[in-house]
């Protein structure tokens, strides 16, 4: 599997999302640390349990590597399904189970990897910039320090579910046989699990979560059930 994965990294030329990821990052830093001066204001209110810069940090990090995890299985996949290169992929002599779950891994790692590098570079730069800007200390960080383990577990778990529950985005555009659905219905998770509408939001909404999750696993489990005896279409 892990030689599968390495492939498909050379074949789809995945160098050029580490670029984009790269360019996203330094997107998301320059608009925090242009409005930490109004976030620092409000610093004592928490949203989510986290402050207004923390909170701000997530979001837009988790918007921008749902999308691109949607994008890159739209790539990948969908786009294969629709220009008929997936036949050339399944004449190989290896299953095409393991072919469609070496993709879809590679997608999951690289955003994983991605989001949660992303989350920490930004922190990281904030602390560093914070005597400049005039961010008060545990504005950012959770009691200013990065001792709390906490901290990262919240980091690695929130990171593991946004780039997970952007697989329901795959059911969408395979049965519609469609990047463009896929893409849109990405879309619409990342306002639901990102977005509210007055005091009415879903974020950290535990059933919601295990619900997307849920429906997620059967995106995947639809994806590579019978593929074996599937025709490609």
């Amino acid at each position: 599997m892990w030689k599968l994965m390495k492939l498909e990294w050379k074949k789809n030329n995945m160098k050029k999302y580490v670029g984009k990821a790269a360019v996203v990052t330094v997107i998301i830093f320059l608009m925090i640390f242009a409005t930490s001066g109004e976030l620092n204001e409000v610093e004592t209110v928490e949203i989510y349990g986290k402050s207004m810069i923390g909170a701000g940090v997530d979001m837009f990090a988790n918007m921008a590597f749902m999308l691109c995890t949607a994008a890159m299985l739209s790539s990948l996949i969908i786009s294969a399904y629709q220009n008929k290169t997936m036949n050339l992929m399944f004449s190989y002599p290896i299953r095409r189970q393991k072919i469609l779950l070496s993709q879809m891994l590679v997608v999951w790692l690289f955003n994983f990897c991605a989001l949660v590098l992303c989350k920490l570079l930004v922190y990281g730069g904030l602390v560093l910039v914070s005597p400049l800007a005039h961010i008060a200390a545990g504005a950012v960080l959770p009691g200013g320090t990065w001792t709390d383990m906490s901290f990262y577990i919240n980091m690695l778990v929130n990171s593991a579910i946004m780039v997970s529950v952007s697989y329901t985005a795959l059911l969408v555009g395979m049965r519609m046989k469609s990047s463009k659905a896929a893409i849109v219905a990405a879309c619409i998770v990342m306002l639901l699990t990102q977005g509210n509408i007055g005091s009415f939001t879903l974020i950290y909404n535990i059933p919601f979560y295990t619900g997307l999750v849920v429906l997620s696993a059967i995106s995947v489990f639809s994806c590579v059930h019978g593929v074996e005896t599937r025709d490609v279409v």
